[in-house]
């Protein structure tokens, strides 16, 4: 970590209360404790943060928030908690938000709430590239996809099978160019980056995950899974 971004580096956590596919999501217990503990609890552990802030509507999402040691020094507006908002413009308002307070902050972390397979040194290693970069670009990790894209295949609504690109139908496996997807975790970023609203994603730098770490817990059945995958984890080698 750079002298220069020690102390001057501010977590945003964006959780809204209205999430449909798993009810109370941000805050219903996962392995114990509240989802969004493991993100405030990475951003803590990390020690690259003035402030770790938690940009809600909801004051259930808020309390437990500040009881896990956040800070919710603002109420996210409704226009930009409903099913349709992006994350950059939550992030801008939350930068806007948190310089009016005389919080000012190089470097912006936006960290989602729902990942409980987070780790501190990731948030470590991300920053670095991102000083190492100048802050040009976002940095933010990513996770191999488990087959070749190359070699993906559409079906047809009788079941019937076809490449997607038949230019690669014959080509084996390991001469074709790895692929990574977005691990959904986090995005560093210059506070400028957000205050322009660049995209993240044709602006991005990336460290590799694990891919048993980008877990996307989007129903009951993932968040199952999600919670054997982490216990599973934690146990000593050899159990």
């Amino acid at each position: 970590m750079s002298e220069v971004s020690r102390g001057s580096a501010l977590a945003v956590i964006p959780a809204r209360g209205g999430s449909k596919r798993i009810l109370r999501k941000n805050v219903r217990l996962f392995a114990g404790r509240p989802m969004i503990a493991y993100a405030i609890a990475a951003a803590r552990e990390s020690a690259l943060f003035s402030h770790i802030v938690v940009t809600t509507d909801d004051p259930e999402i808020a309390e437990i928030a500040v009881a896990e040691g956040a800070e919710v020094p603002f109420v996210r507006p409704a226009e930009l908690a409903d099913d349709f908002t992006p994350t950059v413009p939550v992030i801008k308002h939350a930068v806007v938000a948190c310089q009016e307070l005389g919080w000012h902050a190089s470097r912006v972390c936006c960290i989602y709430p729902g990942v409980p397979f987070i780790q501190s040194d990731d948030l470590r290693e991300a920053l670095a590239l991102l000083d190492a970069s100048g802050g040009d670009d976002y940095v933010f990790p990513v996770a191999h996809f488990a087959s070749p894209i190359q070699r993906a295949l559409r079906r047809g609504p009788g079941g019937e099978v076809g490449p997607f690109d038949p230019q690669y139908a014959a080509t084996r496996t390991q001469d074709l160019e790895p692929a990574y997807f977005d691990a959904g975790q986090f995005y560093w970023g210059a506070a400028e980056n957000w205050l322009a609203e660049k995209n993240i994603h044709a602006n991005g730098r990336a460290i590799v995950l694990p891919s048993w770490r980008a877990v996307d817990i989007d129903t009951p059945e993932d968040w199952e899974r999600a919670e054997a995958l982490w216990r599973a984890s934690r146990l000593p080698v050899g159990e």
